[in-house]
């Protein structure tokens, strides 16, 4: 008898759990959710699986290049993506990202 495969017990995953909160005006792009949960490695990766599972949601977010909209903010934690390293940021479980829309007016 052949000797059976068994998967092991310990995979290594590489990504987090993260958390993304998302701003009122974008909601209905993700059937109103005011949070999003994902196991993603880096905010690259948090915009793919926004693309994947939201994708009215990723074009509010990013243009037709993939590049994040002007008037899009991107955080963190606390920190603006770019004060860490862009969209290449490192997540770690129980981060928070959060989306936020500019707001302007007189």
């Amino acid at each position: 008898m052949p000797p059976q495969l068994t998967a092991p017990k310990h995979v290594l995953d590489h990504s987090a759990k993260v958390k993304v909160s998302v701003p009122t005006p974008l909601r209905d792009c993700c059937g109103g959710a005011p949070e999003l949960t994902m196991r993603t490695s880096s905010l690259h990766a948090v915009l793919k699986e926004l693309e994947r599972r939201y994708p009215k949601l990723h074009r509010s977010i990013c243009d037709e290049t993939g590049a994040v909209r002007r008037h899009i903010n991107l955080f963190v934690n606390t920190q603006h993506m770019r004060d860490c390293n862009g969209l290449e940021t490192s997540l770690e479980s129980g981060d928070v990202v959060t989306i936020m829309t500019a707001v302007s007016g007189g």
